[in-house]
């Protein structure tokens, strides 16, 4: 067995191999949180993201997207059958990134909660009076986000998003990220799940748009279980929530170094990964029939 080359980038999460045109994406173990990459590792984790989202791009097969090949036997020479990329990576095409997370949000949750309790906005649209915690959105809504290569990610006004990058790009990526929304949301809820809210990333390969990153993982996306759910509370999560719950109570300030993570959430965070998994798996396995 051949050597693995070092990645040519080391990601929060994800290890980058550069081919030329192409690249491989393997998705470690490793967990991130508030930008933050932990000491610990989450056994398993990469590859539930892997399979997870190359189902979902698969299901999705009417979207371009930047997917060559998911069998790493059919991998380039020396990454080819390399046990350390098996069920954790994909062959891509190396595309010009957008750097704009096209979030959708079903529900109000997470930071667009926080939004809307302090200014009655999200993404910096008024909202109507009197919504509650976790309330599901009269719509879905499109509130991107501009990718920081240090810091966080900052919440943006679409208007701001469409002075960026120009009004055709911008109508093409809302459009795009509010009908795979709906599609996958709609499809879920057959399985007792609500997909909250999740972010979609795009790319531009020769003159076209197309969906690159990960898609509906538990790591790019908030998931509820439709029994669990209750409006006006913080509905538990089967994905990285739970970690970001757990680090809000804390009292940690958000910058490094990171607490050492207890292994009870370690496990915690294993069966969830292993249950949002399992049960995403079989409503796409079913669909597919």
């Amino acid at each position: 067995m051949s050597e693995l080359p070092k990645p040519s980038y080391i990601g929060k999460v994800r290890d980058v191999y550069d081919l030329g045109n192409s690249l491989i994406l393997s998705s470690t173990d490793r967990i991130s949180a508030f930008d933050v990459v932990f000491r610990q590792i989450v056994p398993g984790k990469g590859k539930v993201l892997n399979k997870i989202s190359a189902e979902w791009f698969s299901y999705f097969k009417d979207i371009p997207n930047h997917i060559i090949e998911t069998d790493v036997s059919k991998f380039p020479s020396p990454f080819k059958d390399h046990p350390d990329l098996k069920d954790r990576s994909v062959l891509v095409k190396k595309c010009k990134r957008i750097d704009f997370e096209c979030v959708v949000r079903g529900y109000l949750s997470g930071s667009g909660w926080k939004e809307y309790k302090q200014d009655g906005t999200l993404a910096f649209k008024k909202l109507p009076a009197g919504l509650k915690e976790s309330q599901k959105l009269p719509e879905p809504s499109f509130t991107p986000a501009i990718k920081n290569d240090t810091g966080h990610d900052e919440n943006i006004s679409e208007e701001r998003m469409k002075n960026e990058i120009g009004s055709e790009l911008f109508s093409i990526l809302r459009e795009k990220s509010i009908s795979l929304y709906t599609r996958a949301a709609e499809l879920v809820a057959g399985a007792g799940i609500l997909l909250c809210d999740t972010k979609f990333e795009f790319g531009i390969w020769e003159d076209k748009v197309i969906l690159i990153d990960e898609i509906l993982t538990p790591d790019s996306s908030r998931y509820w279980a439709q029994e669990s759910y209750v409006i006006g509370t913080t509905p538990p999560s089967m994905d990285k929530q739970i970690l970001r719950n757990y680090l809000e109570k804390s009292g940690w300030n958000k910058v490094p170094p990171p607490p050492d993570l207890p292994e009870s959430l370690i496990v915690e965070l294993q069966a969830a990964y292993k249950e949002i998994q399992d049960r995403l798996l079989k409503c796409l396995s079913q669909e597919s029939m």
